[in-house]
């Protein structure tokens, strides 16, 4: 009987080393990964992701199933319709982490805007059909020395897809939080002409160094939901984190989202959403979130650095909840013509929504303002140092009704000296350039 049995296995590893030789494989294609077994069955088996990749290369469709373990590598898909999900045992009771290689990690790509070296955990580039599930991405012991490398633990370059129930964490350049602008759970770009489409949901995101979510770029579109996203506190010294930051051209929805503990010493400030220059009437929306504990919940911001397609206008923001911006306002609107309705604000250092005149600029030969002709309606401000609604000196075209106020100081008013705040700039002193630090 054992000669039988070891035969048959013999058998059945010669058919496995078969299966991963190269050949096409057809659009079911599923190859499973584990340490030391195949925890789902009788399929192709490899030791690391690595291989996996190699051995469904050229397949129309394919499906790599990562058993419970750690997986000490960098991975790098180019393969369209790949699937990267991990899977549960009855062995283990253990999860998929994908870790730094013990030698640390290395540059597997460089930014498309910046040219600075990255050195991606998974990246995905030019490649549509993309998902990531089920698995969690750990850079500790990345071994990072410097601020020249970018450590994201999912970049997108070029790329679509979707990340769903995954943990990206510690994503921290040589392990320390620091000031360097580097260390991204998820990052997005897109060159010119090309499109990047990603979805983020129902993931945690935690102890970046930099950045929760990044979007940037034209053709970039991202579909954000569910997530919980948080940030370090304040860290002195450290890097100004945002939660999720939309930014230089990128367009997309960002709803359900819990983002919270994004702070700095600063100034610069930290945001839990920071949309920066974001593509102009682009269809943005930011609907549900619940925002807290950080210096400036949501910042609608622009530099006019980038052109008329860039201005960040035409944003809707409804129906999120915002407490407890601990330096400036709940939400500061420092662009025009954007929707801000049915929000509820809570305890805001400065006011609950400020119509910021503080981003205009002196661009293409003519003077061009902020905080014009926004809608603001049935919003709830309660509590706060200073105003339910703050509309700078010089705005015009804005329309709020329906408002609703609540042991608020003041409801709505035009000027921070009638209540000033000892802990905060003066509005009208503070731009754009030092009042945020978006990861570009």
């Amino acid at each position: 009987m054992r000669s039988e049995r070891r035969f048959k296995f013999s058998c059945l590893g010669l058919l496995v080393l078969i299966a991963l030789s190269g050949r096409a494989f057809s659009s079911d294609t599923y190859v499973v990964v584990g340490p030391t077994y195949n925890c789902v069955g009788h399929y192709a088996w490899v030791p690391t992701i690595n291989q996996a990749l190699a051995a469904v290369k050229g397949a129309k469709k394919a499906v790599i199933a990562v058993c419970p373990g750690t997986y000490p590598e960098q991975v790098v898909i180019t393969q369209q319709n790949l699937t990267l999900v991990g899977v549960a045992d009855t062995y283990s009771h253990d999860s998929a982490v994908i870790m730094p290689p013990a030698t640390g990690s290395v540059t597997n790509t460089v930014d498309l805007d910046t040219g600075l070296n990255i050195a991606a955990q998974i990246l995905v580039q030019n490649a549509t059909g993309a998902s990531i599930s089920n698995i969690t991405i750990d850079g500790t012991g990345n071994g990072i020395g410097d601020c020249n490398t970018d450590l994201p633990g999912i970049l997108f370059q070029n790329a679509s897809g979707t990340v769903n129930h995954v943990v990206v964490q510690n994503q921290i350049p040589g392990g320390s939080l620091s000031n360097c602008s580097t260390g991204e759970s998820v990052y997005v770009q897109t060159s010119t002409g090309n499109v990047s489409t990603v979805t983020v949901e129902n993931s945690l995101l935690q102890n970046y160094n930099k950045n929760g979510i990044t979007g940037n770029d034209p053709g970039t579109t991202m579909t954000l939901s569910g997530n919980y996203i948080v940030g370090s506190g304040v860290v002195s010294g450290g890097a100004v984190q945002n939660g999720i930051q939309l930014g230089y051209g990128a367009t997309g929805k960002i709803s359900t989202n819990t983002v919270s503990d994004n702070n700095n010493d600063g100034p610069p400030y930290a945001a839990d959403i920071l949309l920066i220059d974001t593509a102009e009437n682009g269809g943005i929306s930011v609907s549900n979130n619940i925002l807290s504990n950080s210096q400036l919940p949501l910042g609608l911001e622009t530099d006019f650095a980038n052109g008329p397609s860039e201005y960040g206008d035409g944003v809707t923001v409804t129906g999120n909840k915002v407490f407890g911006a601990s330096i400036y306002d709940g939400i500061d609107v420092c662009t025009n013509g954007n929707k801000v309705t049915t929000n509820l604000i809570l305890n805001s250092a400065e006011s609950g929504v400020h119509l910021d005149a503080s981003c205009g600029a002196t661009y293409g030969g003519g003077t061009l303002f902020t905080g014009n002709n926004n809608t603001l309606t049935g919003n709830t401000m309660e509590g706060g140092s200073c105003a339910g609604i703050l509309e700078d000196t010089g705005t015009s075209g804005n329309s709020i009704v329906s408002e609703n106020y609540y042991a608020v100081p003041l409801t709505l008013t035009s000027s921070t000296s009638s209540c000033p705040i000892a802990t905060g700039p003066a509005h009208t002193k503070a731009k754009t350039a030092l009042k945020f630090s978006p990861k570009k």
